[in-house]
């Protein structure tokens, strides 16, 4: 025998995400097929042979639902065909803000959809930005927990910013924007918000001095915009000289274009873990893609990834 065959496949939320991924790695990508049933059910095949292969599996689980049920059926599909391992590439793990009890009588929903991908047959996960870091846990396998730092921060030294300061919509990313901080030997600043229930903002205040900074707002993902465009407009009230936001996951859910369109934003910096809906000129995004081929290939060869998570690393 010799090696196994490396097979890439992607959902159709990803497929987009998928083919670049392909490029970079150097090969193509699988043929799978979804057929559609007129009571609103599908079914997944693949449409040739992956016995004995090593099966990556490309699907951000963002909603609807259907993207996750989508992957699950990818894994069982490819467990029935005899692959000799399955890989779940989710470049944006869904359910991960619902990590824990916060109040009585909820579900764990992070939890579920890792129970859920371990009995479909799943053998290691690859996954970008957590928003919990504590849902690897959760898992019973390897995970490969990437951060998208690694793709920000030749960025953020390519804008030559002179008074560069980070700082976070909320007092959750704190750490997020100290590391960039120490990275860059810059300062940084925390916002602090008071939420009166989910996605609304009763109050914000600043902790720190952004007068006459370039100051980007980091986060990892942007739902609503809601908080992110409020800090910024903060922050401009506060005297920076400009401010940008950067995010993982731009789910951009609600009026979240509307409010960016709007914002006092130069430019927003996200990643292509999710499909954007629409275009806009404030909105700039950068690929997964090299980095995500690269963690395939070193899971492949048994290589340590472990430099990839250093801010500043470079990837081909």
């Amino acid at each position: 025998m010799g090696d196994p065959i490396v097979s890439i496949f992607a959902g159709r939320n990803s497929r987009y995400l998928a083919e670049k991924i392909v490029e970079s790695y150097g090969t193509r990508l699988g043929k799978s097929e979804v057929i559609n049933f007129s009571d609103g059910e599908f079914q997944t095949s693949y449409e040739e042979n992956i016995r004995g292969h090593d099966v990556f599996i490309v699907q951000s689980t963002a909603p609807p639902a259907e993207n996750i049920i989508e992957l699950l059926m990818m894994i069982d599909a490819a467990k029935r065909a005899s692959a000799r391992k399955i890989v779940a590439v989710i470049p944006y793990f869904g359910y991960a803000r619902q990590d824990r009890k916060d109040k009585p009588r909820v579900s764990i929903g992070s939890k579920m959809v890792a129970n859920l991908l371990i009995s479909a047959g799943i053998d290691r996960l690859i996954t970008i930005d957590l928003h919990a870091d504590q849902i690897q846990g959760f898992m019973d396998i390897p995970v490969d927990h990437l951060y998208a730092s690694v793709i920000f921060y030749p960025y953020l030294k390519s804008l030559n910013l002179p008074d560069l300061m980070m700082a976070s919509p909320d007092t959750g990313g704190t750490r997020r924007a100290a590391s960039y901080a120490k990275a860059l030997n810059t300062g940084f600043a925390i916002c602090y918000k008071h939420r009166s229930r989910p996605n609304v903002i009763e109050n914000m205040q600043l902790i720190g001095d952004v007068e006459g900074k370039d100051v980007i707002l980091v986060d990892d993902i942007i739902d609503t915009a809601g908080t992110i465009t409020k800090a910024g407009r903060l922050i401009l009230e506060k005297g920076a000289n400009s401010v940008r936001a950067m995010a993982t996951h731009p789910i951009f859910s609600g009026d979240a274009y509307a409010r960016i369109a709007d914002s006092p934003f130069t430019e927003v910096i996200v990643t292509d873990t999710i499909p954007m809906k629409q275009r806009s000129d404030k909105i700039k995004v950068l690929t997964t893609a090299n980095l995500l081929s690269e963690v395939i290939k070193r899971v492949e060869n048994y290589e340590s990834i472990s430099s990839l998570f250093n801010l500043g690393s470079s990837i081909k």
